[in-house]
């Protein structure tokens, strides 16, 4: 759980003071959390910073503030980012299947985000159409235009700077579907895979797929295997972060099959919570405890209500363990087959 700024600042009990006059239906951490990042401001200034170093963090701050405003409408929907080059052809296979998938996971009542250009991106949006389509779009020399299928939608978000963009496509998706492409594909299927590896995000499905006859993947995973596992430089259970889907529908069934059992996790204190959407049968536990012992810094997996310190989703039932912060491929796995399991 993350701990609530200090009162002992002064600078941080001025902005405290300031917005409770200006917002009494603030309370408590939120109010808290909102005057630690008021406080910034100041304590730049007091720190000596330029006008660019200003700038650059208003500039950011206000980006995050109208995304969250247009994601926060949508809460409560799942939401898979779609990456994959804006140079695809619409006649190329990759194209056909990024807007097949974008059909099938909408019809499972998902809504889709892609960076709003062309190629993958805009087969992205054309599978599941406008309404259920978010675009991040990038201010760049080149390819800034926003697609058709999106350009002029409330929910089309235009960024400066890439850092902020990036932190909407990790913290607003509930799974990743990866299509073959260049450069900044490469650099957001492996950035989401080193935030889950490292446990700096949750474990969601990141799932590859391509259209007919391709062999981008298999080419890919082969290099990971041959070029990273094999020297010592990822772990045997990082490759269980990925799926390589064999069809757009194959990538559907993989995402949602995922949350079949498991809804959601987060921290409090040293035990990590696994939000669940039914019970598991008290004789699976002793099988997840021998099966799964290297993820347990102490103790044993406990099945119960929602803990204290947590304030949501209080309906849901917990699985809960001491985790380690190690060997999340292996979380994964447990996740796999907490899925597996049929209801208490």
């Amino acid at each position: 759980m993350t701990p609530s700024p200090s009162r002992d600042d002064p600078a941080v009990r001025h902005a405290e003071q300031w917005l409770a006059e200006r917002h009494p239906e603030l309370g408590g951490r939120q109010l808290a959390f909102a005057a630690q990042l008021a406080a910034v401001a100041s304590k730049m200034i007091h720190d000596g910073a330029d006008l660019g170093q200003l700038k650059l963090v208003a500039s950011a701050v206000k980006e995050m503030r109208h995304a969250y405003r247009v994601f926060n409408r949508f809460r409560g929907v799942r939401k898979v980012s779609i990456f994959g080059s804006a140079r695809t052809p619409a006649a190329h296979p990759d194209y056909a299947a990024a807007r097949e998938f974008g059909q099938h996971i909408a019809a499972e009542g998902w809504m889709a985000i892609t960076g709003a250009g062309g190629g993958i991106m805009k087969a992205g949006h054309e599978g599941p159409s406008r309404d259920a389509s978010f675009g991040l779009s990038i201010n760049l020399p080149f390819e800034t235009n926003a697609n058709e299928v999106i350009l002029g939608d409330s929910k089309l978000i235009n960024f400066r700077y890439f850092f902020t963009r990036k932190l909407m496509f990790v913290s607003q998706s509930d799974a990743f579907a990866v299509l073959p492409g260049g450069f900044g594909t490469q650099d957001e299927l492996f950035e989401c895979l080193t935030l889950i590896q490292t446990g700096k995000s949750p474990i969601v499905p990141v799932v590859m797929l391509e259209g007919a006859g391709g062999d981008y993947w298999r080419n890919w995973a082969a290099h990971v295997r041959h070029d990273l596992l094999r020297h010592g430089w990822i772990s045997p259970e990082d490759v269980d972060l990925f799926r390589i889907a064999a069809t757009p529908q194959d990538a559907t069934e993989e995402i949602v099959r995922f949350y079949r059992v498991y809804h959601s996790s987060r921290m409090v204190g040293p035990r990590l919570v696994l939000r669940l959407r039914h019970p598991i049968a008290p004789v699976h536990l002793a099988a997840l405890r021998e099966e799964f012992a290297p993820l347990l810094a102490e103790g044993e997996f406990v099945q119960g209500p929602m803990l204290a310190g947590e304030d949501e989703l209080a309906e849901l039932p917990r699985l809960s363990f001491v985790h380690n912060r190690r060997h999340f491929g292996l979380l994964r796995r447990l996740i796999d087959r907490l899925n597996a399991l049929e209801p208490a």
